[in-house]
């Protein structure tokens, strides 16, 4: 006599995929000096060590990368995706961070460009739920492309841009930026008054870039 015997299947759990693709887009065109670019990545490697950040880039299984952009054809991606999937890899990149070289010195201001090879750089990672590129910069634009003719392109792959206006003079860079750079969904701008004050600025812009989007629908 035959019996039924209960068939269990046991399946997989799904490989969990990469919800945040962020790449950090570092000013170092010929305004910023040496002080000033060891403020801008001590300051990145801090806040990329901060619990709040840490715990976020970990639980969405992150990729983050580094370009340095200064003039026309000068940007360079000097930090590859990197995978965060546990805090010693947190720990890890932002060692990397502060040991980055300085690749230019004394060029001008391409951001056009900049989000040029930022947006391009995002082939690797195109599986990626969001795709995020946060730019720091203490001047507007002065050279190449402009960088709001790269908002159709950027929209349509997806890719937010966010940004950090490092305010040195009295240009009102937060304005330029909100009006030139900044695009997608949720997309700001934070506000440094001088590179003493980015260390504290780049935490809070991190920790609200890299914490889960949610959206809420009204019924």
């Amino acid at each position: 006599m035959w019996r039924l015997v209960p068939l269990i299947v046991l399946l997989a759990a799904p490989v969990r995929a990469c919800d945040l693709a962020l790449l950090l887009a570092v000013d170092v065109s010929g305004s910023v000096d040496a002080r000033e670019y060891r403020i801008q990545m001590d300051g990145l490697a801090h806040g990329l060590r901060d619990g709040i950040v840490a715990d976020a880039l970990v639980e969405q299984r992150a990729q983050v990368a580094l370009v340095q952009w200064t003039g026309s054809s000068r940007q360079r991606q000097t930090i590859p995706w990197t995978r965060i999937t546990t805090y010693r890899d947190v720990l890890a990149l932002a060692d990397r961070v502060e040991a980055d070289e300085r690749v230019w010195r004394n060029y001008s201001t391409a951001i056009g460009e900049a989000l040029i090879i930022s947006r391009t750089a995002f082939a690797p990672v195109a599986h990626c739920l969001r795709k995020v590129i946060d730019v720091s910069g203490d001047g507007v634009s002065n050279e190449g492309v402009e960088p709001a003719t790269q908002r159709p392109d950027l929209d349509h792959d997806g890719i937010t841009v966010n940004a950090i206006a490092i305010e040195t003079d009295q240009t009102d860079l937060t304005a330029y930026f909100f009006e030139n750079l900044i695009t997608g969904p949720g997309a700001f701008v934070v506000t440094a008054q001088g590179f003493e004050d980015y260390p504290e600025q780049i935490k809070r812009k991190l920790q609200r870039e890299t914490t889960r989007q949610v959206t809420y629908f009204a019924e």
